[in-house]
């Protein structure tokens, strides 16, 4: 499975809003994991068991707890059973769409 999760704090009293520093923390624990993943400027998509990739949202979220009075976690997951390499294979199968649609 895939899945693109986003976690930050709320309440954390820092005059300009700034989670970097719990985002560091949540992205620590997700490279430390070992799954295939990437961070962008607004989701870190990871890739695996469903098992594995849940424990990894339910313990970045955890690591993110202590920036903050509250925690919000958005999370959007794609199941497709029987598939691996998904992360960068979407992404290739749009690209060739692209240059497929563009030369036609």
């Amino acid at each position: 499975m895939l899945i693109a999760f986003s976690v930050a704090p709320s309440g954390n009293g820092s005059a300009d809003g700034s989670v970097h520093d719990a985002v560091a923390a949540a992205v620590t624990v997700v490279r430390e994991s070992g799954l295939a993943h990437r961070t962008t400027s607004m989701f870190t998509e990871v890739e695996g068991e469903w098992d594995e990739v849940m424990d990894v949202v339910k313990r970045a979220t955890e690591a993110v707890m202590p920036y903050g009075s509250r925690v919000s976690l958005v999370l959007k997951a794609d199941i497709r059973p029987g598939y691996t390499g998904e992360l960068d294979a979407k992404i290739d199968r749009l690209e060739t769409a692209i240059r497929d649609a563009d030369s036609a």
